[in-house]
């Protein structure tokens, strides 16, 4: 009977065979042994996608907007999936000195629609006033951001997360400060 411990050789490496085997075994089996980027890497570049979105999504939901946290955490995580599905794909193709009959930039044509489309019904118009026209950009910036960490380019996507929570949080404390001040000089004028 075989142990399931690994058997370690005189010379101090693992043997294959044991518990070795049955991991790669297992692994093949649940389709993990199959990515040429590496589990590691796959995993990290989904959950800083998960954290671009849902910074980016927190503020929506502090805004009580229809697409908040838990949308612009799915689109991110979508969109570095996307990325990575694609990587895996091209790196599948058995080249062999041919040239790859594929453009993997239609992935990020594709995403970009998708997520537009998305973005577009946040947006409502009643009687010209126009609502959501924020959060459609800040889901298509979010879809961006997934993009990124689903290239492994953490440092632009936590850039752009940094930017884009700029741009929501202080511009929004700016709009409502200059509100009151023209607000004031209104008064001051009709005095």
């Amino acid at each position: 009977m075989e142990s399931l411990l690994p058997q370690t050789s005189l010379n101090g490496t693992v043997a294959r065979g044991g518990c070795s085997l049955f991991v790669e075994d297992l692994s093949q089996a649940l389709g993990f042994a199959r990515s040429d980027l590496g589990i590691a890497a796959a995993l990290s570049r989904l959950a800083a996608a998960l954290v671009c979105g849902g910074l980016i999504g927190l503020d929506r939901e502090l805004h009580r907007r229809p697409a908040g946290l838990r949308t612009h955490m799915l689109v991110a995580l979508a969109s570095a999936l996307f990325t990575i599905l694609t990587f895996e794909i091209v790196a599948s193709v058995d080249m062999q000195g041919e040239a790859l009959g594929v453009d993997p930039v239609r992935v990020v044509e594709a995403l970009t629609a998708g997520v537009a489309f998305l973005a577009a019904g946040t947006i409502l118009v009643n009687k010209g006033d126009v609502k959501g026209l924020t959060t459609g950009a800040s889901l298509w910036l979010a879809g961006a951001a997934g993009l990124a960490t689903g290239m492994g380019l953490y440092w632009l996507a936590y850039a752009v997360t940094i930017a884009a929570l700029l741009v929501l949080i202080v511009m929004e404390v700016a709009k409502i400060a200059i509100g009151k001040w023209t607000s004031d000089w209104r008064k001051k004028l009709e005095d």
